[in-house]
């Protein structure tokens, strides 16, 4: 018999943290994270972290479980997440997985696609390309190898461009090969998915108030804290936000230059996580506002 649990996703600024809260609250739930930043310790107000009020009022798991310098990819967070819901699940109560990493959410499902693992000799090579060619070069090389997963990928992120480009070399075949074939896989848990939207230009003005808000409650401060104890290329400095903000410290761009670059690029974020999610048939959509959600478990 599968583990009961719910999915509450969205893109980012939607309020899924809010509903989540309401929703652990009326149903005995604790909350599970599926957020590739929150897992980051010390990278705080950029990645809108539970405050600790809410954090004492409902337990939260797959939060500050990485030094900033480690790497941490699904396969780890599929591993966590799994020990944190049969956690939850023994205790009689109801796992809720919520966040925005749309890749999480799907190998928690449905498990890894059987694509080879990694390879330290192939991926090293990778990486020094990057350093001596550029990211860029390896990206439009990935577009022509493989077009599908391409459009998946941001042209910035690093770890999953290499990964792509790692599964051809050693198998010959495209990543969105594997990815496809493992779409009939079977279930791992008995999940209800819930999806938050709005209208577009409130999502934005959503988005506009935020990241007005953590530059305002010491993002800028946050990141020249980090910066003293650990190096600016680091994964987790790579994500939205921060890396905009590395570079302003780094006297590379003016502040307002640099939170108008922020919102251009979690606005174009948020449009990538609908995509994803809208993909998916088994989400059932509601408007924050519509008290439906809240009956969604009970239907």
């Amino acid at each position: 018999m599968l583990t009961r649990i719910v999915v509450l996703c969205g893109p980012t600024a939607v309020g899924k943290s809010k509903i989540a809260l309401e929703l652990a609250q009326q149903h005995q739930g604790e909350i599970v994270s599926a957020d590739s930043q929150q897992v980051y310790k010390d990278l705080d107000i950029g990645t809108a972290k539970p405050t600790p009020a809410e954090r004492s009022k409902i337990s939260h798991h797959l939060i500050d479980v990485a030094s900033p310098d480690e790497s941490f990819d699904v396969s780890r967070y599929a591993a966590l997440a799994d020990q944190a819901i049969a956690d939850i699940a023994k205790r009689g109560r109801l796992p809720l997985v919520v966040g925005g990493a749309g890749m999480y959410i799907r190998i928690l499902l449905y498990g890894l696609c059987d694509a080879p693992p990694q390879d330290k000799a192939v991926r090293q090579r990778l990486l020094q390309r990057v350093e001596t060619e550029g990211l860029k070069k390896l990206y439009a090389e990935l577009k022509k190898i493989d077009g599908e997963a391409a459009q998946k990928i941001h042209p910035n992120d690093k770890n999953r461009i290499i990964r792509a480009l790692e599964v051809h070399e050693l198998t010959g075949y495209p990543l969105s090969h594997f990815q496809q074939r493992h779409r009939f896989a079977k279930p791992r848990y008995e999940a209800r998915q819930i999806g938050l939207n709005i209208d577009r230009k409130v999502l934005h003005q959503n988005i506009e108030r935020r990241v007005d808000w953590m530059i305002a409650n010491g993002w800028v401060e946050e990141v020249r804290e980090l910066l003293k104890f650990y190096p600016s290329e680091c994964q987790a400095l790579q994500s939205i936000g921060y890396k905009q903000i590395v570079r302003h410290l780094k006297g590379q761009a003016s502040l307002p230059a640099t939170i108008e670059e922020i919102k251009k690029e979690t606005r174009a974020l948020a449009r990538r996580q609908l995509t994803w999610f809208r993909a998916d048939k088994n989400i059932r959509w509601f408007d924050p506002a519509d008290a439906g959600w809240s009956r969604a478990l009970n239907s």
